[in-house]
């Protein structure tokens, strides 16, 4: 299937355009990040979770809403098994008190149900601290291999291409995370799911970013007296039906995940979805122009 039939669009020498738009992109994500920051769930920061049973009935969204005011903050909630909930809170007060403060608001809020508090555990500010810190490890130890990776295929301009667009693209959906968090109508609390999506975007930018890369490679040997920029441009339109078919296809299953799979992947299929589209985007617009940049450079250099 092929939707870009003999494409021919001016994508390189209008990158520019694709310049304002990951800058302006960058600039709101990164001042969202220093000044508000990001939700972190209680894996990161530390806290209380409790699994409630015989809530099998009760909506997710009301179980979450009459605990704020009781708990002082606004506690994490997801659908656990079959009959319950899990419910997590960050709180310093005794994890008793937490407990017998959870389970008497929702025994007195839904008296049809014989709710009842059937685990309890405790994330310690320690073990948070690990857990954030083996996060971080893993995303940079992702992008270093990917870029040895790229580097050993193809050569260092293509690493630095292909890094750049994941760094764009793990950036701008971070800024997203922090921008609407708090506005959005789901849970966007950073925990480990949301860690796996992140690594889940990064492998698909990679995927997208190397086809496009693999065709220069071709084109450059094929078209040897073009210059390389054009190459890039043709290679770019060369793939596009690819790219497109798979973006799309993608989205619809992510798409479908995030409308029908419940309140616990509403904030792991929303990465997805926006991590497919900036993914995307940035092996046209990010990737592709920076070889392009790297290539004009290292050439004025030699000359």
């Amino acid at each position: 299937m092929r939707l870009f039939e003999d494409a021919d669009y001016d994508l390189i020498p209008n990158r520019r355009i694709g310049y304002i738009i990951s800058g302006t992109l960058l600039t709101l994500s990164v001042i969202s990040l220093l000044v508000k920051g990001l939700a972190l769930g209680i894996d990161f920061r530390g806290g209380m979770e409790f699994v409630v049973g015989n809530t099998t009935d009760v909506p997710t969204a009301e179980v979450r809403s009459v605990l704020v005011e009781p708990l002082e903050n606004e506690p994490e909630v997801k659908r656990f098994g079959d009959t319950g909930h899990l419910i997590r809170v960050s709180s310093e007060k005794e994890i008793t008190a937490v407990e017998n403060l959870v389970i008497n608001t929702l025994q007195q809020e839904f008296q049809d149900a014989n709710i009842q508090i059937e685990k309890t555990n405790v994330v310690g500010p320690r073990f948070a601290e690990d857990l954030k810190r083996g996060a971080i490890y893993a995303v940079l130890g992702a992008l270093l291999v990917i870029f040895l990776y790229i580097m050993v295929r193809f050569e260092w301009r293509y690493s630095l291409g292909a890094v750049a667009a994941l760094v764009h693209d793990v950036t701008i959906t971070l800024g997203l995370f922090s921008i609407l968090a708090g506005i959005a109508p789901f849970s966007l609390q950073i925990d480990q799911s949301i860690i796996a999506a992140f690594l889940t975007i990064v492998g698909y930018s990679l995927n997208d970013t190397v086809v496009v890369f693999d065709r220069v490679r071709e084109y450059v040997n094929l078209f040897k007296t073009e210059a390389f920029d054009e190459i890039v441009n043709r290679s770019i339109n060369a793939t596009l039906s690819r790219t497109v078919v798979t973006s799309v296809t993608t989205l619809i299953v992510v798409t479908i995940l995030f409308i029908f799979g419940g309140e616990v992947l509403k904030g792991f299929s929303f990465a997805l979805i926006i991590g497919v589209i900036i993914g995307t985007y940035s092996s046209i617009f990010v990737a592709s122009p920076t070889i392009v940049e790297l290539n004009r450079r290292l050439e004025q250099s030699i000359a």
